[in-house]
């Protein structure tokens, strides 16, 4: 099974605080040279660990108050077609197959409850769907995090 050594997780550390800041000072912080501060980075791409470069947008930001978790219970015929059809609505930033009561758990970011309404409609249009169950988020206490995920599985506490 995969880990993570101390400088591996030092860098994603400093990453997850400035995920723009430039390969030379990353190597300056990190107390090595460039080069390896970059074959770090490229094998930590390589191995899936670090994912994309798309920046974290904020939905509060730009219209999108609120947050909901919606689970899809479906006829599981076609879960690959609900799978493509939810990748067509914007609002639904995630989607998990998951065990337990429903089949589908999907974050979700609407302008209102109203425009929530719509969106799961939309949903709810997808093949083999029978039925939605929504969670609305009131708050958010602890947002989605990597930091204390790093520090553990590289025994850095």
């Amino acid at each position: 099974m995969p880990t993570l050594d101390e400088l591996d997780a030092r860098l994603l550390l400093v990453l997850v605080d400035q995920p723009r800041i430039s390969i030379v000072e990353l190597a300056r912080r990190l107390g090595v040279v460039r080069a390896t501060a970059q074959a770090r980075l490229d094998r930590l791409v390589a191995r899936g660990v670090l994912r994309g470069q798309e920046p974290s947008v904020e939905p509060t930001a730009i219209g999108y108050p609120v947050l909901a978790f919606t689970t899809l219970e479906t006829s599981q015929g076609d879960l690959e077609g609900l799978v493509e059809h939810l990748r067509g609505v914007p609002e639904v930033l995630e989607v998990h197959t998951i065990s337990g009561p429903g089949d589908v758990l999907c974050r979700v970011v609407a302008r209102s409850n109203q425009h929530l309404q719509e969106v799961i409609a939309s949903m709810l249009q997808g093949p083999s769907t029978t039925r939605a169950s929504t969670h609305i988020a009131l708050s958010t206490p602890v947002a989605p995090r990597s930091s204390p995920l790093l520090r553990a599985a590289a025994d850095l506490r």
